[in-house]
């Protein structure tokens, strides 16, 4: 929490006083403060002191970050994103009105979100599209699953400490950081599971990597599997034979719309679990720091991918030994999004792709490079960005492998304890404006906008042509 920053938190407090049943004057009382100032500081007419909050966390057991909003940030971008809408045509709300909304009621905002989504959805399914009215309905489904499971896994903040635990403790029964990760894997399975494991020619399992035969206890993995790929894939398969039970129970706590939404989350959390077991918590947190967060060094002595580290980085929020608020998004080559997340202030926004600015595309034209951009957006945030190109398994001489940009970032405050930061001025960065994408962005004149603004009228001046064809209004 910034010292200059006053803390105005005055509909929270009211309702954790409430939740817990106390009067103005009890509280006031176990606080140690006069019920006029706590008055004061539930109306905003008074900030609150650092010196009175982490007494109150004290006392009633919080969490100073939940409590506070800091949070809230991920909730606070969506809700404006959102309400730039054209559905919101004709309301002009501000980021900081937005700010007050969370602030107020964070339960109010995730109901708007829950809220608009369902509308979105209800038009996709509704859509008139009679010839192909099964298939709209079938998207919508699968659009409202892995909504749903990205949101459970934002509200996780994308840690989820008993999976950590669990996967840890069983890296150190096998010895992972001392034996061959497939062979100590392999044995797991045989030993207590009676699973064999072998590796298939490709015509034998064409179009798959991995398939677990449960009648033959056997797990075939493609020849086409990297290493690192194979690896990954039986820590997987023992999270799902040893660790069922407790993701299931995690899933049940998320309350997801469905099937759909319950596997796609029991799949995230059994990936979730392999990479801890390869990548355990505490070692390789004190790697990561070590090596300054060199991604290609952790790659190297951890036997894992590029994407894997750097999805790994971004789950280490754990209260008393975190790492680096890492934000992770996946693109392909066509600019889509295929996997997002913002442990910070980043935010991706649910319409269309990345900013064109962003220099997370040069990655295809430069493959093994790792490319760093300072990147700023509207609302004045700074980042640090680092993104580099890999290829998927499954590369053949007639099928040439998926390939993917990888791109992290952080605030600029945390770049000093990256590596790759070393040739910036850090005191003087000279970032990259860039907005979330063409659809929100509303920085005019901008030569790389691919579409006007969802929220902004479009303006039109057949004497004048700008930096780009479309000019539109505040």
């Amino acid at each position: 929490m910034s010292k200059s920053k006053k803390l105005l938190i005055g509909p929270r407090l009211r309702r954790l006083r409430t939740t817990l049943g106390l009067t103005q004057t009890r509280m006031a009382e176990d606080m140690g403060i006069s019920t006029s100032y706590l008055n004061l500081m539930e109306r905003n007419q008074r900030a609150m002191s650092a010196k009175v909050l982490v007494r109150m966390a004290e006392l009633y057991d919080f969490n100073i970050a939940e409590f506070t909003g800091q949070g809230d940030a991920h909730i606070v971008a969506e809700v404006y994103d959102i309400l730039r809408d054209p559905v919101f045509k004709g309301m002009t709300i501000s980021k900081s009105e937005a700010e007050d909304l969370v602030g107020a009621s964070p339960d109010a905002a995730r109901a708007l979100l829950h809220l608009y989504r369902r509308n979105k959805e209800l038009h996709m399914r509704t859509a008139d599209m009679a010839a192909d009215r099964d298939k709209v309905e079938i998207l919508g489904q699968s659009a409202e699953a892995v909504e749903a499971v990205r949101s459970f896994i934002h509200g996780a903040r994308n840690f989820f400490p008993q999976l950590d635990r669990q996967a840890e403790a069983l890296s150190k029964e096998l010895e992972l950081h001392r034996n061959e990760p497939h062979a100590a894997l392999t044995a797991r399975l045989h030993e207590k599971h009676g699973i064999r494991v072998r590796i298939v020619p490709m015509d034998i399992m064409p179009k798959m990597l991995r398939y677990f035969d449960q009648h033959a206890r056997r797990i075939n993995l493609s020849e086409l599997l990297r290493r690192s790929g194979r690896r990954f894939q039986l820590a997987f398969q023992i999270g799902l034979l040893e660790y069922r039970e407790l993701i299931d129970e995690i899933i049940a706590k998320a309350k997801l719309p469905g099937r759909e939404a319950e596997g796609l989350a029991r799949t995230s959390l059994a990936n979730y679990f392999a990479a801890a077991v390869l990548m355990p918590y505490e070692r390789f947190l004190k790697d990561a720091e070590n090596t300054r967060y060199d991604i290609d060094l952790l790659s190297s002595r951890y036997g894992t991918s590029f994407e894997q580290v750097a999805h790994r980085l971004t789950t280490l929020q754990r209260p008393d030994a975190r790492g680096i608020p890492f934000f992770f998004v996946r693109i392909d080559v066509a600019g889509n999004v295929s996997k997002r997340f913002s442990a910070g202030r980043f935010h991706f926004s649910s319409h269309g792709g990345a900013c064109p600015l962003w220099n997370i595309h040069q990655c295809f034209q430069d493959p093994g490079r790792v490319h760093t951009q300072i990147v700023q957006l509207p609302d004045d945030t700074t980042y640090f960005s680092i993104a580099k190109m890999v290829s998927r398994s499954g590369q053949t001489h007639d099928q040439p492998a998926q390939k993917l940009a990888i791109g992290l970032g952080c605030d600029i405050a945390y770049a000093p304890r990256l590596i790759y930061a070393r040739q910036y001025n850090l005191e003087a960065p000279q970032p990259t404006p860039i907005g979330i994408n063409c659809y929100v962005c509303e920085r005019q004149n901008c030569t790389q906008r691919a579409y006007a603004p969802l929220n902004k009228p479009l303006q039109f001046d057949e004497r004048a042509r700008g930096m780009s064809i479309y000019s539109f209004g505040d």
